[in-house]
Formats: C-alpha cells, sequence, structure tokens
C-alpha cells in the first residue's frame, strides 16, 4: 500500500501569522481583589502563619501548572504581583 502524499501549506499572509506566533506566548491571570494574602493572627502559641491557605494553593496551583521548582515559582509569584 503506498503511502499518501503529504500536503505542503505555504504562509502568504505573514504579518499574520507573527501575529498569532507572538499570541501564544501571552499569559493573563486573573487575581482575585478580595483575596486575603497574609494569614489572619489566630491568638495561639507559637509562630503565626505568614500567608493564607488561598495563597499557598495560588502558588501551588502555578507550580504544578508550569512545572516549576518552588524558588522559581516564588519568584514567578510575585513578578506577577507587582
Amino acid at each position: 500500500m503506498p503511502k499518501p502524499a503529504s500536503s505542503r501549506y505555504r504562509t502568504t499572509n505573514w504579518s499574520n501569522y507573527n501575529a498569532s506566533l507572538r499570541k501564544r506566548g501571552s499569559l493573563l491571570v486573573w487575581f482575585d481583589r478580595d483575596m486575603t494574602w497574609f494569614a489572619e493572627r489566630c491568638g495561639k502559641r507559637g509562630r503565626p502563619e505568614t500567608f493564607s491557605d488561598a495563597a499557598i494553593q495560588f502558588c501551588l496551583s502555578v507550580k504544578v501548572l508550569f512545572g516549576l521548582p518552588l524558588r522559581q515559582t516564588s519568584g514567578m509569584v510575585a513578578s506577577l504581583l507587582k
């Protein structure tokens, strides 16, 4: 059985092609303005928590989504918050 001939596509509109390649790398992140990043004081003994559970969950989601180590994740989240 012969192999089918492969189709060959030619790009005719280079400006649209370049724009679509640039859009591939865009990243849109929505933040909830009501989310508290820092943990509330609980009044118990010991060291107080620094970050809220929602902030930790967001950072871990970014870590898993992009497959980053912990230090790179903290750097990426810090740059997103600036």
